[in-house]
């Protein structure tokens, strides 16, 4: 066995001897196009990492913009109340109620703003993530040699 081991290493050996130039050319290029599989695949990870920790942001940013909205609904809730006369609005008068209330509806106004631009940036993220993917298997296929194609 190690007889045969070492024909056929020394005739692989006397094949690539034969075509020096060739196979030192071939060999280089496929180090080459290793070498720059290699680091697309690193870029890539690096687009995926991105995106996943600003799409971890923006979910975060989103569950904080449904808090402060709570938080507004309550105060609203209370607040047209005293405007009605069903609650007790203490010291306060009528005109300082409605400019409150008018605050208020401004404020809800630009935390659903917000929120929508929160929603287009998640939704622009998923169509990176998925066009990156597309992509890849894309290369995948443009790969394979001609033959298998």
């Amino acid at each position: 066995r190690k007889q045969a081991t070492e024909y056929s290493t020394s005739s692989s050996d006397e094949e690539f001897e034969s075509k020096p130039s060739l196979t030192h050319k071939a060999k280089r290029a496929l180090r080459k196009r290793r070498k720059l599989e290699k680091e697309t695949k690193q870029l890539i990870k690096q687009e995926e990492l991105k995106r996943l920790h600003k799409a971890q942001a923006v979910q975060r940013q989103l569950e904080e913009l449904e808090e402060r909205q709570r938080a507004l609904e309550i105060f609203g809730v209370e607040l047209e109340r005293e405007l009605r006369g069903e609650a007790d609005s203490g010291t306060k008068d009528e005109t300082q109620m409605l400019h409150e209330w008018f605050e208020l509806v401004m404020e809800k106004n630009k935390l659903m703003r917000y929120e929508s631009e929160l929603l287009i940036i998640a939704q622009e993220l998923e169509l990176e993530d998925h066009q990156s993917r597309l992509e890849q298997k894309l290369r995948e296929k443009m790969a394979i040699d001609g033959k298998s194609k």
